[in-house]
């Protein structure tokens, strides 16, 4: 293991973002939602994916030079077409429009279309937060998962993330899940590592529980609680691809293969005022003195820190610097 600091982590990113084509202010979006998710140990959002970046921005499959549209059909609908490059970018051009609508309409919604994938869902909603509003999204992405007792893949893990401010500049609660039990980078994490599963992650190709990654990968991703989660997932399928344009998730082709289609995918967000009701902080006290009643029990999100350094394996290191054209010797 080796440590690195944040700001090695975001510049060095950055630079192997603009070393394969993508634009100087893209590549800054990108590179700190990639500083974000490694600072809270989110090793799938972060650098885990700069190789397939790169890789994509060489091929053409994410447009990492275009300069999202944004538009406001409706006094509280913001639109962005993000053109088939990062999402970050996009989500980056579209927010102040939408916080504006937010405040003027006391709720907004923010549609991101034809984006790369987000990877952390959360680390948009807590920019929504970060402006004193609750911040509610769900994107879709490619087909991993079958609706209960059937074997066909419909939806992707389908992600729900929800940020509300506490009305001092910070976030009061946080959280950002998938709608399956696990997210499908702990699978291809743990196939990679030669790793077992454990029970009740995924059943095989003919709907068998199955503690195998590989199995797994060619079967299905099981939904949290069953047909619950089934149904938040097909929530997030319709918001993310319905109310944005994008693709939905049967059409979503594998998000790290080097070339094919754009992703396409789309980001729903809607941005809600706490003031609107002259209510909410005072609820939102009183369910925090409910939660800390219990000693050990927090708000989703809470006491988490930022690390930094960061500890990286000493290859995922030596991948990022020589995506960014640094000796590694």
């Amino acid at each position: 293991m080796v440590a690195v600091t944040l700001d090695e982590i975001e510049a060095t990113t950055r630079a192997a973002l603009l070393r394969h084509g993508a634009a100087e202010w893209v590549a800054d979006c990108v590179a700190g939602a990639v500083r974000k998710a490694e600072s809270v140990g989110n090793k799938i959002c972060g650098l885990y994916y700069l190789e397939s970046y790169c890789t994509q921005l060489s091929t053409g499959r994410v447009k990492g030079d275009v300069e999202p549209v944004v538009t406001r059909p409706r006094p509280g609908v913001v639109e962005v077409d993000a053109k088939f490059g990062f999402a970050q970018a996009a989500f980056a051009r579209g927010l102040p429009e939408a916080v504006k609508a937010a405040r003027e309409n006391g709720v907004a919604s923010l549609a991101v279309g034809h984006a790369h994938t987000c990877t952390s869902l959360g680390y948009f909603t807590e920019q929504i937060a970060r402006e004193g509003l609750i911040g509610l999204g769900l994107t879709n992405a490619s087909p991993i998962v079958a609706p209960p007792g059937g074997k066909t893949r419909v939806i992707g893990t389908n992600p729900i993330a929800f940020s509300v401010p506490d009305g001092k500049g910070g976030i009061a609660m946080q959280f950002d899940q998938s709608t399956t039990t696990v997210a499908l980078g702990k699978i291809t994490m743990a196939k990679a590592a030669g790793e077992s599963i454990p029970e009740g992650w995924a059943v095989d190709a003919e709907g068998r529980p199955t503690t195998d990654p590989e199995a797994a990968l060619g079967g299905s991703l099981v939904s949290m609680g069953g047909y619950k989660g089934w149904g938040f997932g097909l929530m997030a399928e319709l918001l993310a691809a319905g109310m944005t344009g994008g693709v939905v998730s049967r059409d979503v082709k594998p998000l790290k293969a080097p070339e094919g289609p754009p992703h396409d995918l789309g980001q729903y967000y809607m941005l809600m005022d706490p003031e609107a009701s002259g209510a909410f902080f005072d609820r939102l006290a009183a369910v925090e003195a409910g939660v800390a009643m219990d000693e050990g029990a927090r708000m989703p999100g809470q006491g988490k820190r930022p690390m930094d350094p960061v500890e990286l394996e000493e290859a995922v290191w030596a991948q990022t610097r020589a995506l960014a054209g640094q000796s590694v010797g």
